[in-house]
């Protein structure tokens, strides 16, 4: 595999930036927020608890991957470290796809660590409350967390370009997460909008501006399919799952490539 030196020398990288310490503290977060959620909830706390967990990894995990593009590719070129790891006789594309690919993995393996941990809270808080609808901690589960692992490469894929093209590594944060905001919201809006027209004047020139973001940006809404695990019924799918499904890897995919050009016609000062 070409890339794999430069997959290696990323990894390292980020074990010396302390990943390892700022995986543990979101494991704890996630299995104390899930288990105290269970605890203030009458009824369904299996599914108050699969509830939290979810959203804290959904929220948690965007931010460690941005912190790991600032180290691995932002402060990269702010410390002008480029000038040792970009003379070696290789394609620029092998450095910027090692760090990406360093990253997917290192979230995705901090994705399942989270998703077994959050599994076992929530099956033991099961275990002492037989609930009316149990929760599905099987197919229906691991599929939602797929779902999560794709909205996780569109981040890291517009973080990888922001990290390229930006001047500060502040702005990876800010633009990931602003992009993250609106990705996932916007669509929930124009349905809001549609039922409740009443809540704001002229809602139909909001939903035809928001409507607009539909062409530019993936629904990442549509891939927190977490109702089908909350629940068990697999039909709580959304209709055009695989539409949306291919629509955000291949946004993912286009935002690479837009940023493997972008570093090949970088100039250095």
């Amino acid at each position: 595999m070409p890339i794999a030196p430069d997959v290696g020398v990323a990894l390292r990288l980020a074990m010396r930036a302390r990943f390892l310490v700022m995986s543990g503290w979101v494991a704890v977060v996630v299995v104390i927020v899930s288990y105290l959620a269970a605890q203030f909830s009458g009824r369904q706390p299996a599914t108050v608890a699969l509830d939290a967990g979810l959203s804290m990894i959904r929220l948690f995990l965007p931010v460690v991957g941005v912190l790991l593009l600032q180290e691995l590719l932002s402060r990269e070129f702010d410390r002008r470290l480029f000038l040792s790891s970009l003379t070696y006789p290789r394609p620029r594309h092998f450095f910027l796809l090692g760090r990406l690919c360093a990253v997917l993995l290192l979230l995705g393996g901090l994705l399942l660590v989270l998703a077994g941990a959050l599994a076992g809270v929530v099956g033991w808080v099961a275990s002492g409350y037989e609930q009316a609808t149990p929760v599905a901690l099987g197919l229906p589960y691991w599929i939602s967390i797929a779902f999560v692992m794709v909205d996780l490469f569109v981040l890291v894929a517009l973080g990888t370009l922001l990290a390229v093209v930006a001047s500060t590594p502040s702005f990876v944060l800010i633009g990931t997460l602003g992009f993250m905001l609106v990705a996932r919201s916007f669509s929930a809006i124009v349905a809001l909008l549609q039922r409740e027209s009443w809540l704001v004047e002229g809602a139909e020139t909001y939903q035809s501006s928001l409507g607009l973001l539909g062409f530019l940006l993936p629904d990442l809404a549509a891939l927190d399919v977490r109702a089908i695990a909350l629940y068990g019924q697999m039909d709580l799918l959304p209709q055009q799952w695989a539409w949306h499904l291919a629509t955000a890897v291949a946004y993912g995919v286009a935002l690479t490539a837009l940023a493997v050009w972008a570093l090949a016609r970088k100039r250095f000062a």
